[in-house]
C-alpha cells in the first residue's frame, strides 16, 4: 500500500511517545531467562579484573558483546535519540542497530536522522529495513540506499507481521517472501540478516533463513515489548483495540527462540534480544548461545536525555554485571562463557 511520506514521519513520532509513556510489554509471558540460572562457582581461581568481554561480530573486532537494538530514525527527535546512542555505543564499544529506514529512503531530507557514523566510526552500525517492503516495490536499490545513508556493515530485514496486522496503516502481504530475501542477500554488497520485532523467531523459520543464504538471525522474542500493544494505541478502532488484548501474551519467549536456532545451526551468528533488562540476562542469553546481547526500550528512557551520559552510565552498569556474572561462575571471556556447563534450568538440579 503506498502511503504519504510524512504519514511515515507521523508513525515514528507516535512510536517514540507511545514506547516512552505507556504500558506496552506483553502479559503473561516472559522472556523465559528466569527459568535459569547458574550455579556459583565459589573458587573460580581468577581475578575479577582478568575477565574480559571482547568479542566480534560478522569479523568486526568488538569491546563487548552487546547491541543497541533498533529503535528509532525519521524524526528530528529521532535523530537526537540515534545521536546519545552513537556516541555512547561508540563510548562502550556495542554495536547499534537502526530504527527501520524506510522514512529515509522514501525522504532525502529525513536521512540525516540515520547518518550516525560520524558519531560511531568504530562500531558495527546495522541498517534496517523491513522485509515485507519487498513486496511493495522495495528491492536492491531501496536496500543498497539504506545502507550507504548509515554507512552500515550490514542490513537487517525486519518481520513484524501482526504489527503490520494491527497497524492502522499497515502492510500486509508477507506472501512469497522467502525468495525475495535469499535473491537480495545474493547482490547486496553487505551481510544481510533477519529480526524479529519481539514476537520471537521459531525453529522452522530459522531453518528456512538460515537455507536461504541469511548471515545472521536477531530472534527478538517475546518477554519486552509487544508492537501489537504499541499499534493499538495508535488506533482510533475501538474494536481493534479488543483484539489486540487477546494477544498480549503472543510471542516464543527470547530464550527458546535461541534454543531453536542454535537447534538448527550452531555457526549462524546469533543476537538475542527481547526483553533484556541486565548483563545477568545477557549472560544467560550468551550462555544459550548468542552471540550478541541486544537491549533496545530498557535504554530509551536514558537515550532521550540531552547527552549520552545518562545512557553510558546505564551501558557501563549493565558491562559490570555481565562481568560480574562470569566471575561468578569462574569464566575468564565469553567464549569460556558461550561453552560454559554452569546454566542449568531451574527443575533441573546443581551437580557438575
Amino acid at each position: 500500500m503506498d502511503q504519504p511520506k510524512d504519514l511515515t514521519e507521523k508513525r515514528k513520532t507516535e512510536h517514540i511517545r507511545i514506547s516512552l509513556h505507556e504500558d506496552v510489554e506483553g502479559k503473561n509471558i516472559t522472556t523465559g531467562l528466569e527459568n535459569f540460572r547458574f550455579i556459583p562457582n565459589a573458587l573460580p581461581e581468577l581475578s575479577f579484573e582478568d575477565v574480559e568481554l571482547s568479542a566480534s561480530f560478522l569479523r568486526k573486532p568488538m569491546k563487548t558483546p552487546f547491541l543497541i537494538s533498533s529503535m528509532t530514525g525519521g524524526t528530528e527527535t529521532a535523530f537526537k535519540i540515534n545521536q546519545n546512542l552513537a556516541e555512547a555505543a561508540q563510548e562502550r564499544g556495542w554495536a547499534i542497530g537502526l530504527g527501520s529506514m524506510r522514512a529515509a529512503v522514501e525522504k532525502k531530507e529525513l536521512a540525516h536522522t540515520f547518518q550516525i557514523r560520524k558519531f560511531a566510526p568504530d562500531i558495527p552500525v546495522i541498517a534496517n529495513i523491513g522485509a515485507v517492503q519487498l513486496n511493495y516495490e522495495y528491492g536492491l536499490e531501496e536496500c543498497k540506499r539504506a545502507v550507504e545513508i548509515a554507512e552500515a556493515d550490514a542490513i537487517v530485514l525486519h518481520l513484524n507481521t501482526l504489527q503490520e496486522v494491527f497497524q492502522p496503516e499497515g502492510d500486509t502481504d508477507f506472501s512469497h517472501l522467502l525468495s525475495k530475501i535469499e535473491k537480495l542477500i545474493v547482490n547486496m554488497p553487505v551481510p544481510v540478516g533477519v529480526k524479529e520485532v519481539g514476537m520471537g523467531i521459531d525453529k522452522h523459520s530459522a531453518e528456512r533463513l538460515i537455507s536461504a543464504g541469511v548471515h545472521f538471525i536477531d530472534v527478538a522474542g517475546a518477554g519486552g515489548t509487544s508492537w501489537v500493544q504499541v499499534e493499538s494505541y495508535r488506533s482510533e478502532d475501538d474494536e481493534r483495540k479488543k483484539a489486540a488484548e487477546a494477544f498480549l501474551d503472543w510471542g516464543l519467549p527470547t530464550s527458546e527462540s535461541i534454543e531453536g536456532v542454535r537447534g538448527v545451526s550452531k555457526v549462524i551468528p546469533v543476537i538475542a534480544s527481547g526483553g533484556l533488562k541486565n548483563g545477568v540476562d545477557a549472560a544467560k542469553t550468551l550462555a544459550l548461545g548468542a552471540d550478541l546481547a541486544g537491549f533496545g526500550r530498557s535504554l530509551l528512557q536514558s537515550a532521550v536525555k540531552k547527552d549520552a551520559e545518562a545512557l553510558i552510565l546505564q551501558m557501563e552498569r549493565i558491562e559490570f554485571e555481565l562481568r560480574a556474572a562470569m566471575f561468578g561462575i569462574g569464566v575468564s571471556d565469553i567464549n569460556e562463557l558461550k561453552t560454559t556447563k554452569r546454566l542449568v534450568k531451574n527443575n533441573k538440579g546443581f551437580s557438575l
